[in-house]
């Protein structure tokens, strides 16, 4: 093809062996489509991203952008005949200025990576999302990515400055600045954020780093029923504000407890994990156990190292759910009084359609991740109970994703949550930053 023979001469890597491109061809989302793309791009820097798009327009051949493919909505999925343009290579943390407490990164960053970089200025990033020692910097912009801390500091999109970005044309735009305050023209940096690659592609960004917080103080609470849970929740949030609150249900318990025999109360219904990074944080951590009225059991630490323990519980809840079948990991977002009805329906739907569904997220928010464990010949069981789940967050006032993204998993659901003439209008933004409709075309909106 006419496209490739251009990219082949103006661009050092570029890869159509199709051994190699199976292994770019999707992201974690199990049972998203993902088709066959023409070619991958692994651009090294700006010229190489200009140039794919300037050919890729002229001669209409999609582009899927990429980072590390740790998403989990098929929002990095190739569609027939596309150009995957992956940006990992661009990995440079071009400069960290302590007086600003801002980082320009380049997006193939690592989230852990620019925390520890930060660290060593004695500054912090605090999107924290569970994939960050593997995701990229990329990649969290293009989702908005959240994580527990969010709960107090913010998701992903609340820590940018400003982006540079390549549009469809080939064309470099430059949106945001540093100054605190800013509200010249619209507000483009917030518009590309959490866009997932239809509206341009970023190639650097510039990220409001915050001194590290406080040692955290940490509690750990069982209750006997997830409505017990809720309570729970309620009354923490009266009383105060958790740096993070993380909720785990029975079966997901269950499973952690049989993979990593941590001495979890596995006939409890739901384990609550709650911390307070403030310079009063054990006071706070006594204030939040007094909360937990029915509590089956409490326990409570000042230690970081301890706090750190009881927190691992939260982070196995996934890979232990992964050693019974296939996992199906959903993200929706309920109102916080919300919670137990949510759960409840979970159960509901896994008792009918006779698949394991553990349930673990960010309590403080409502942001649940129903995970569906299935078998091979339980595909369809699986994608029947996704919609049923995504219904019910719905029908309770929620939304169709918290944090990972819309990708091709939910774009059938945006109506459902956003209204026809809303969506609309999201064409119309689309076509104009992408006229010709190159841009990950057929997802997200």
């Amino acid at each position: 093809m006419s496209v490739l023979r251009e990219l082949t001469a103006e661009i050092a890597d570029i890869v159509t062996d199709p051994h190699i491109l199976l292994a770019y061809q999707r992201d974690q989302a199990a049972l998203a489509e993902a088709q066959t793309p023409l070619a991958l791009v692994r651009a090294r820097g700006v010229t190489d991203v200009v140039t794919t798009l300037r050919l890729a327009s002229a001669h209409q051949i999609p582009v899927v952008t990429r980072g590390a493919g740790s998403g989990l909505a098929g929002g990095a999925n190739a569609v027939d005949g596309c150009i995957i343009l992956a940006t990992t290579a661009m990995d440079r943390i071009v400069a960290i200025d302590e007086v600003q407490r801002t980082a320009t990164v380049q997006p193939g960053v690592l989230g852990g990576d620019l925390a520890v970089a930060a660290a060593k200025h004695g500054l912090w990033y605090p999107p924290d999302p569970a994939s960050k020692a593997f995701s990229t910097i990329g990649g969290n912009i293009a989702t908005n990515a959240g994580g527990g801390c969010c709960l107090k500091y913010g998701v992903t999109g609340d820590h940018i400055a400003a982006l540079t970005a390549v549009l469809a044309s080939g064309e470099v735009i430059r949106t945001g600045g540093t100054p605190l305050k800013n509200v010249a023209g619209l507000d483009l940096t917030r518009l590309l954020v959490g866009s997932e690659g239809t509206l341009a592609v970023i190639v650097e960004a510039v990220l409001r780093l915050r001194p590290p917080p406080h040692p955290a103080a940490t509690l750990a609470a069982f209750f006997d029923t997830v409505e017990a849970a809720g309570a729970a929740i309620t009354a923490i949030g009266q009383v105060g504000d958790p740096s993070l609150m993380e909720l785990m249900d029975r079966t997901t318990i269950q499973a952690v407890e049989q993979a990593t025999r941590m001495g979890l109360d596995t006939e409890a219904g739901a384990l609550l994990i709650v911390q307070s990074d403030s310079s009063s944080a054990a006071n706070d951590i006594d204030a939040y156990a007094a909360a937990c009225i029915e509590a089956r059991d409490i326990a409570q630490t000042t230690d970081p190292a301890e706090g750190e323990a009881f927190l691992s519980a939260r982070r196995q809840a996934l890979p232990a759910l992964e050693r019974h079948g296939t996992t199906l990991l959903d993200d929706v977002a309920v109102p916080k009084l919300a919670i137990p009805a949510m759960i409840g329906q979970i159960q509901s739907i896994a008792s009918r359609h006779q698949v394991t569904i553990g349930t673990f997220g960010h309590a403080g928010d409502g942001n649940l991740h129903p995970t569906i464990v299935f078998q091979q010949d339980q595909r369809q069981a699986a994608m029947t109970a996704f919609h049923d789940i995504v219904q019910a967050a719905l029908h309770l006032g929620g939304t169709i994703t918290g944090e990972h993204g819309v990708g091709i998993l939910k774009t059938r659901y945006l109506t459902d949550m956003l209204g026809s003439a809303e969506r609309a209008l999201l064409g119309r933004i689309k076509a104009a930053f992408d006229p010709r409709n190159i841009l990950n075309p057929g997802k997200a909106i």
